[in-house]
């Protein structure tokens, strides 16, 4: 018998329509230590409200959407973790992703409802690229970046053999946030000192996770803007962690000549992005992450690997390639000859 075609149906469709539901009941289970209350063993729901002080209906609604999220698990009464949750939901354990809920109920959902605004006026919601709104936006939620980035950092450094250096090795960790790329690398080697360039405000996060980490002592700072602030020379790797999709191409191709002037002969860029395909029809997440830039900054983009080394060759580096990392896009290296 002949099957008949595959019929079209409204399913991804209606999926779409709730996809704001997810982060929030995540966010929800997260902030009432649902995942934490059951690292231990499994409880039943009146046991987790009881804990949290939230009304069993309300907590019940939330534990059944996680077992069809398939983030919890029932059995009988009893809810239990999911390997997703449990590898990365529990804030006793590394890498830990629950903060990052918060950051994304707090701090983007309310600007994205200004979307049909902001496509209007061309305007965004809120401009991340400012010290006076930036630098407190940044310093609120970078930390919850960390665990985001950490493996992709421990590659890179693998990848250039930090822990085999005989020789002090300095790192320019470039919006360094959470610090996270610097950090990464310090910790494969004691002879890696990172020089840190963000506001003010933003760095003592930085010096806060570096003092966490065990490398504080090794930290220094360069507090400013970006494109004003003087980074010496010399430097062997330099670290663009998620910076040139909020900076937009004409302040980005800048930053990356300066970033030229400041590595020594030999030394290496990496630039981590949400990289889009050439003519842009994917991957999906940098495609959202860009409307995301058009809601928070004034020229912000995503971009493809064709286009970055397009930038990294006009400002004089050379060899721009591709290193696959644990990460939404592979890592972009050049060096400087």
């Amino acid at each position: 018998m002949k099957k008949s075609p595959n019929k079209v149906t409204p399913e991804r469709i209606m999926q779409m329509a709730w996809g704001y539901a997810p982060p929030l009941i995540i966010e929800v289970a997260v902030r009432n230590g649902v995942f934490d209350a059951l690292h231990s063993s499994p409880k039943t729901a009146a046991q987790l409200a009881k804990k949290a002080r939230v009304t069993e209906r309300g907590l019940t609604a939330i534990l059944n959407a996680l077992v069809g999220l398939q983030l919890l698990t029932r059995k009988g009464h009893r809810y239990a973790l999911a390997p997703e949750s449990a590898a990365f939901l529990v804030s006793m354990r590394a890498p830990y992703y629950g903060e990052f809920f918060r950051h994304t109920t707090e701090q983007l959902i309310p600007k994205w409802l200004q979307l049909r605004n902001v496509v209007r006026t061309g305007k965004p919601a809120f401009s991340v690229n400012n010290e006076k709104d930036g630098a407190k936006f940044f310093a609120d939620f970078v930390e919850s970046l960390f665990p985001l980035s950490f493996p992709a950092a421990s590659v890179l450094g693998e990848h250039l053999k930090i822990s085999k250096a005989s020789t002090p090795v300095n790192v320019l960790d470039i919006a360094a946030g959470s610090g996270v790329w610097g950090i990464a690398l310090a910790k494969q080697s004691r002879q890696v000192n990172i020089a840190a360039v963000d506001w003010p405000l933003v760095l003592k996060t930085t010096q806060r996770m570096a003092d966490r980490h065990g490398v504080g002592n090794r930290l220094t700072h360069i507090p400013g803007d970006l494109l004003e602030v003087d980074y010496g020379n010399g430097h062997h790797i330099a670290t663009l962690g998620h910076i040139l999709h909020s900076e937009g191409r004409d302040r980005s191709r800048r930053l990356l000549k300066k970033v030229f002037a400041a590595l020594r002969p030999g030394g290496t860029i990496a630039i981590m992005e949400f990289m889009v395909n050439d003519d842009r029809s994917g991957p999906p997440m940098s495609l959202l992450f860009a409307v995301n830039m058009l809601v928070n900054t004034k020229a912000g983009d995503t971009f493809s690997f064709n286009e970055m080394s397009g930038w990294l060759r006009e400002a004089g580096f050379r060899n721009p390639r591709l290193l696959e990392v644990p990460a939404v896009s592979p890592l972009v290296l050049a060096t400087r000859p």
